[in-house]
């Protein structure tokens, strides 16, 4: 019976050995849970979430953060029809309720509603980005001199006096508006078409240098670090492409180390 229970001890030290990412999982800057990080949803491609968020969660368990995410409680500017890439008629969607379907039906245990997040509970926060984020401000009408959401103006303030870092893809935009002189990159800031893909974004470049911001010009697998405000960017779907979507999430996960970094 002894040596039963001894074989036995032995088999399960050497099962826990073989998965650390269940059992013991550490990142590379620290074990699993040290870092929380806030994560902004409902601000994905043209109205809504978008599959580079969940990119974005993937990279932060990867590295041993915990995350909880928000988004605002409220209506959309408008719903895509993602199929003829036009707004659809008669349809109205909750931010909130649409960025749920990224945690699989956890619903109120980790979604939560944007105007809730407190500084003081997180050591970061990422808006993973996408046109949702600069419909559901004023950026559409106004450009540089547009207005944001009450919360999201709020967040952002409030990291920055804190000293905690920021992350954002598209998501600079915002940032640019209510952080001065920040530095940020958001790709290359001219359309040059290769085999690879395209930039057809670069009026927001134009837009966040009007905002009183630097601009960095870095690939779609690069991020860019802001040192001193602790801003950390990559251009992320402000690069289109048939194929090589793996530099993008690349990016986004150079982002999240980063932001880890800085954490720690």
């Amino acid at each position: 019976m002894l040596a039963t229970r001894t074989l036995l001890s032995k088999q399960t030290l050497t099962a826990v050995s073989h998965q650390p990412t269940c059992f013991v999982h550490q990142g590379e800057y620290g074990y699993w849970g040290n870092t929380k990080v806030a994560v902004f949803s409902g601000c994905g491609w043209w109205d809504g979430s978008d599959v580079h968020e969940g990119a974005t969660m993937y990279h932060l368990s990867r590295n041993g953060a915990r995350f909880r995410t928000f988004a605002p409680n409220q209506q959309q500017m408008h719903v895509m029809d993602h199929m003829k890439k036009q707004p659809s008629t008669g349809e109205n969607r909750n931010m909130m309720i649409e960025s749920a379907r990224f945690i699989h039906g956890q619903g109120k245990r980790q979604m939560q509603d944007l105007s809730t997040l407190d500084v003081n509970s997180f050591d970061a926060v990422i808006f993973p980005g996408g046109h949702g984020i600069v419909k559901n401000s004023t950026f559409m009408k106004d450009g540089k001199d547009c207005k944001l959401h009450n919360d999201v103006e709020r967040v952002l303030k409030e990291f920055h006096r804190s000293r905690k870092p920021i992350l954002a893809s598209m998501a600079p935009v915002l940032a640019c508006r209510v952080l001065p002189s920040i530095e940020v990159t958001m790709g290359y800031e001219r359309d040059e078409n290769t085999r690879w893909g395209n930039w057809p974004q670069t009026n927001m470049v134009q837009a966040v240098k009007g905002m009183g911001a630097r601009h960095v010009v870095r690939e779609p697998y690069e991020a860019y670090v802001d040192e001193k405000n602790k801003v950390v960017s990559t251009p992320s779907f402000m690069w289109e492409t048939d194929y090589h979507y793996h530099y993008i999430f690349d990016g986004v996960g150079n982002m999240v180390k980063h932001v880890m970094r800085l954490s720690s």
